[in-house]
């Protein structure tokens, strides 16, 4: 069992100890007021191989600073999950109110999340034999990642919960292996609130050191494959390989961050009322699990072209890699049928193509992300989109290598812990 830092010599100390040291942590008196600890996890775009990541194939995500969200905690008395003013509202100015909100957001917000993360992660320190210090806190949160639009909302709430938590109770990466997190994630959705999602989302929100070999831009041949302890992460963009073999003997599949400079200007569109992007998975999984040809074919072929991504990428051959995302997009319409995705996103496609760009869905649904290469096109394709009553927006990718978005400078009140160290 790991006990609380109070104790470096397992075996040397008695109950008696133990049951001082946390009643010592209940009832101290605190010097200084606590210092918040805050976490953010970005959203992320799902570029090539979606939504094959449920189904052993593979992926290329992208993380995305166009939106975020942020989880801060701080040592408290009682626990407490502080609901959002606009995401968990209890107050309403009236019947009409009430109703316009339930109808855009739902009925359920993301305190829920909060809730499970926590429930989860005590779960598995019990399990893992971790005791966990007698302290209380406070959690709250905040997000702008658009609800709904299949860009990973509810996984970076979640993430960034998970960060808190595992700072604040000093746990550590030997007692939650970076290499499972994502797993834990997505169990939270899954398993604790039946959230239909996939690893892709989890995987490039989570920050991670790992042995994976991986591309270097500065060696002479793209296929050269060279150690990076200490730049292979989870976010920022990643290849993932979603194989059941690897699936079943490690518990994770195979994640590698691939090179960032240079990238093309992908834009994203969202619809500004949304139905829920989960419905979009509709019965392929029980289709799939049955063997259905069709199906089992189709997720191979995601697979295929997200090695072929991959290469366009590295050979930053942005006119094959817009022709992959009009195939990826075109298989999944063959898949889910046009009835599945719904007139609101083939509307987006359409009015993408009207314009010569690339395009496909980065998640479930509900967003279209894609590759202009022609910029004054992209000018007056925004207009479009915007005229159409759609969000639209020139995707700034998040590269955690370069560390440029640290919030630590806008936060000076604050102990942020920057999603960098994750």
């Amino acid at each position: 069992m790991k006990l609380p830092t109070g104790f470096q010599l397992i075996g040397q100390v008695g109950l008696s100890d133990y049951t001082r040291w946390l009643t010592h942590y209940s009832t101290k008196q605190q010097d200084t007021p606590a210092k918040p600890i805050t976490c953010r996890s970005f959203a992320r775009v799902g570029l090539m191989g979606n939504p094959s990541d449920g189904f052993n194939g593979k992926t290329i995500a992208m993380s995305i600073c166009n939106f975020w969200a942020e989880v801060t905690l701080v040592e408290s008395q009682t626990l407490v999950l502080v609901p959002h003013p606009l995401n968990d509202p209890t107050e309403f100015g009236s019947l009409q109110d009430l109703f316009c909100i339930s109808r855009k957001e739902g009925y359920l917000g993301g305190l829920r999340l909060l809730q499970a993360t926590c429930k989860k992660f005590y779960q598995f320190c019990s399990k893992q034999g971790i005791a966990l210090t007698k302290q209380n806190f406070t959690l709250k949160y905040d997000t702008n990642i658009p609800r709904q639009v299949g860009l990973a909302g509810s996984s970076a709430i979640v993430s960034a919960t998970l960060k808190c938590l595992m700072k604040f109770y000093n746990i550590t990466d030997d007692d939650l292996p970076k290499s499972i997190r994502a797993n834990f994630i997505l169990n939270v959705e899954t398993e604790e609130l039946f959230i239909t999602a996939g690893l892709q989302d989890r995987v490039v929100q989570v920050r991670i050191v790992s042995s994976t070999f991986s591309y270097n831009s500065n060696t002479s041949s793209r296929n050269q494959a060279v150690p990076s302890l200490l730049l292979q992460v989870y976010e920022g963009l990643v290849y993932m390989d979603f194989s059941k073999k690897l699936m079943e003997e490690q518990g994770y599949g195979s994640y590698v961050s691939m090179d960032m400079s240079g990238l093309p200007p992908f834009w994203l569109a969202y619809l500004s009322d949304p139905s829920d992007s989960g419905r979009i998975h509709s019965n392929i999984r029980q289709r799939w699990l049955g063997g259905e040809p069709l199906i089992v074919e189709a997720m191979k072929t995601f697979a295929e072209l997200t090695d072929q991504a991959r290469t366009a990428l590295q050979d930053k051959d942005w006119h094959r890699l817009a022709q992959l995302m009009d195939q990826n997009f075109e298989l999944r319409r063959s898949v889910y049928t046009d009835k599945c995705l719904g007139p609101g996103n083939l509307k987006m496609v359409q009015l993408a193509r009207q314009f010569g760009s690339a395009v496909k869905l980065p998640g479930s649904g509900g967003a279209v992300v894609g590759l202009c290469l022609d910029e004054a096109r992209l000018v007056e394709m925004r207009q479009a989109f915007q005229e159409a009553g759609c969000v639209f927006c020139v995707i700034t990718p998040y590269d955690p290598r370069r560390r440029t978005l640290s919030h630590s400078a806008t936060s000076s009140h604050r102990s942020v812990i920057s999603c960098e160290e994750y």
